[in-house]
């Protein structure tokens, strides 16, 4: 492989497809520094075509919610390479299956060699926007769609896509470099004075309904007799939870600002578990990148039985709650503060599901893809 394109949100844009989108490349490029990567961005943050520090040309050339990509299509055809990978969230690119038809074109005028789509999230039947079926339906204008999770695999092939054409690539993670680092230094580099007590718990990444922070919350009426420190990290999305968090302001450990993934792995590591009350849009299937960030901390993990954390359920079912249940949240946590040392030795078969999708074999399965799509390796040949 000499080149490979990105169409994605990216840094400095705060996205957290962006920062998924540059911890790929920079695991690609640790796998062959030869490979030229270009990453074809909006042009939210800056206009002017640039080298990151990664080694990756990033040229601004649509907008969000685009719906007339003749700018992308010029520039790749300026800045050629050999696959064209969309990473596609419908909160960039829309529901519309605009950007599928600027990929065929691109590929029927022989500009790149093949073309792959991931889908962060993929939406079933009982979704609140039926609109989005118009993308999904035509999926198959791409080479390869990648998905992260069984479930949207099986909602894809229900929906009638080519099944030679999905592939399961789980979402990767990173171990955290922090680990060994004191609680001290690691809340002085975060701007944080405070004295921690008892049990420290993080929510990390951005502040929004969906994250069911007011579960948590409401969760501490039902933990009085505790001492334990809540950590909650990340910009503020919506109004109503943020003053939901000022009214608890004297019982919570505040960092209100949007995060870089390095200082969401320092929160991860000064914290004693991660707690994720997730509720989900309905009818949509993701998986969540704060899991995987916090799963590279190998600390414990409360979360809720949601589809974005499906992988939670999978090889942690005993740290699941229901959704919206703050009382269930406050007997877990209670329980965890009871039995931290087994909760540690319980969770390691997730701790061996971070080690196995840690980004550099993650980057390597994407390589593997693009080698099969441009000839370059037969599917399933004897090196697999």
């Amino acid at each position: 492989m000499k080149s490979v394109g990105f169409v994605t949100r990216y840094p400095p844009t705060h996205c957290g497809i962006a920062e998924y989108s540059k911890f790929l490349i920079s695991a690609l490029r640790s796998l062959n520094p030869k490979m030229r990567v270009t990453v074809f961005t909006t042009n939210e943050s800056r206009e002017e075509k640039y080298v990151d520090e990664i080694g990756a040309e990033v040229i601004p050339c649509f907008s969000r919610f685009e719906k007339d990509y003749s700018g992308l299509i010029d520039a790749v055809n300026e800045n050629r390479v050999e696959v064209l990978h969309v990473q596609h969230e419908y909160g960039i690119f829309g529901s519309g299956n605009e950007i599928l038809k600027a990929l065929k074109e691109l590929k029927e005028e022989k500009i790149v060699k093949a073309t792959v789509v991931t889908t962060h999230t993929v939406d079933h039947p009982y979704t609140a926007r039926p609109e989005v079926f118009e993308f999904q339906k035509s999926l198959s204008m791409a080479d390869a769609i990648v998905v992260h999770s069984d479930l949207q695999e099986f909602e894809l092939i229900t929906q009638g896509l080519d099944v030679a054409k999905l592939h399961q690539i789980p979402h990767g993670t990173l171990i955290n470099p922090y680990l060994g680092y004191t609680k001290q230094f690691l809340a002085r580099s975060l701007g944080l004075k405070e004295e921690f007590c008892g049990l420290v718990l993080a929510i990390p990444g951005f502040m929004r309904k969906d994250k069911g922070i007011d579960i948590l919350l409401q969760a501490l009426d039902y933990m009085d007799d505790l001492k334990f420190t809540i950590v909650l990290a990340g910009e503020p999305r919506d109004e109503f939870i943020r003053e939901m968090v000022e009214e608890f302001k004297s019982r919570t450990v505040l960092i209100e600002r949007y995060l870089s993934s390095d200082e969401i792995l320092r929160v991860v590591a000064l914290a004693d578990a991660i707690v994720l009350p997730y509720k989900d849009r309905k009818g949509a299937y993701a998986v969540s990148g704060i899991l995987h960030l916090s799963m590279g901390g190998l600390k414990p993990i409360i979360g809720s039985r949601s589809p974005r954390l499906v992988e939670l359920c999978q090889f942690a079912p005993l740290m699941t709650i229901p959704p919206n249940n703050a009382e269930e949240l406050a007997k877990r946590v209670r329980w965890l503060k009871n039995n931290y040392e087994f909760t540690v030795s319980y969770m390691s078969e997730l701790y061996a599901y971070a080690a196995r999708t840690q980004w550099i074999s993650v980057a390597h399965e994407h390589y593997r893809l693009y080698e099969e799509l441009t000839g370059r390796r037969e599917r399933f040949d004897a090196g697999f």
